[in-house]
């Protein structure tokens, strides 16, 4: 993974993420697989008075982006405000746990190959308003999960849409959350407040040991809280409390085979710890990362965030291969 320190306004961040991939040779632009053709460029721009209204400032951080990287603002819009919106999306399993300490938030990231050289852990600073944060992401400016210092985590799964709409898409929600929202019911509010476009779950855990999965698009949503003596939520890449729409071309990742494994092994044994956490990610308690790279496709990180005991956890690459090694550069 790339690893981005990122600090003082939008805009210079902005700026100083997109100069330093420019100069590395790497242009989002050519490399992308949702290149910006019209109806991403028309998506984008059904989007923007939303982004003006409920996340401005990340309007000048892709302005800095599109300086550093030499290119139009409006492409990098169509690239990242179509993310989700339009196909291809990404795979994802997802869980929280509360412990006596707080919350456990475990996430594996399920993608392409082709593109895991240019995945990102980010450390995040806003001079100009926000928490800071960490995050993870596939793509860069919106995020796929992360942790504030506040104690807030949140990560997202994708989920075939019911159907599609100018909105915020689930990296930007989630980078937008990561910002702005101290605690699951602070997140929670937001998103009743927002105008959704795209498809996605989001789960949510907090220091104080709230977790949700909240299931939504544009149609609406749906807040999916722990069962009495189930302390735990889980999410892959399909609604279970809003109605249910198939992948478009019939391949879910093996979503429903993860989802039944998450749910199985927490109510089995639902792990108090990030040592727990870290197996159940790692597939050793049922398939959640055993993909066949030969196929272009992998779990391409994992990661556990320990809100009670305030300590981040991630795997480089797949978990059943690759360790995880503890994050002491944040500080939640």
């Amino acid at each position: 993974m790339l690893h981005a320190h990122l600090r003082g306004t939008h805009y210079a961040m902005g700026y100083d993420w997109g100069h330093s991939l420019a100069w590395k040779g790497h242009l989002i632009l050519e490399h992308t697989p949702l290149a910006p053709d019209k109806a991403r460029v028309a998506y984008a721009a059904a989007c923007l008075p939303i982004y003006e209204k409920h996340f401005p400032a990340v309007l000048a951080e892709m302005r800095g982006f599109a300086d550093g990287q030499g290119c139009d603002t409006e492409e990098i819009a169509a690239v990242l405000w179509s993310m989700y919106a339009l196909p291809p999306a990404r795979a994802c399993s997802c869980f929280a746990v509360k412990t006596p300490e707080g919350a456990l938030l475990g996430r594996n990231s399920d993608f392409f190959t082709a593109m895991e050289a240019w995945n990102t852990n980010v450390l995040c600073a806003p001079a100009d308003g926000g928490y800071a944060f960490t995050g993870n992401t596939t793509a860069f400016i919106e995020m796929e999960d992360g942790a504030n210092e506040r104690g807030l985590a949140v990560g997202l799964t994708s989920a075939p849409a019911r159907a599609i709409a100018p909105g915020m898409n689930a990296g930007m929600l989630l980078r937008r959350i990561l910002e702005t929202c101290a605690t699951v019911r602070e997140a929670l509010a937001f998103l009743k407040s927002a105008p959704i476009g795209s498809a996605q779950t989001l789960t949510l855990a907090d220091a104080r040991g709230e977790i949700a999965v909240v299931e939504c698009d544009a149609l609406g949503m749906a807040v999916v809280r722990p069962q009495p003596g189930q302390p735990w939520v889980c999410a892959t890449n399909a609604f279970h409390d809003l109605p249910a729409t198939p992948p478009p071309d019939g391949d879910d990742w093996f979503a429903q085979q993860r989802y039944e494994t998450l749910v199985s092994a927490l109510r089995e044994s639902t792990p108090a710890d990030a040592a727990g956490a870290q197996a159940l990610l790692a597939g050793r308690r049922g398939v959640l990362c055993q993909y066949d790279r030969a196929e272009g496709r992998d779990t391409v990180w994992s990661v556990v965030y320990d809100l009670g005991r305030r300590e981040i956890f991630r795997a480089e690459g797949n978990p059943a291969r690759i360790p995880f090694e503890r994050d002491h550069r944040f500080a939640l």
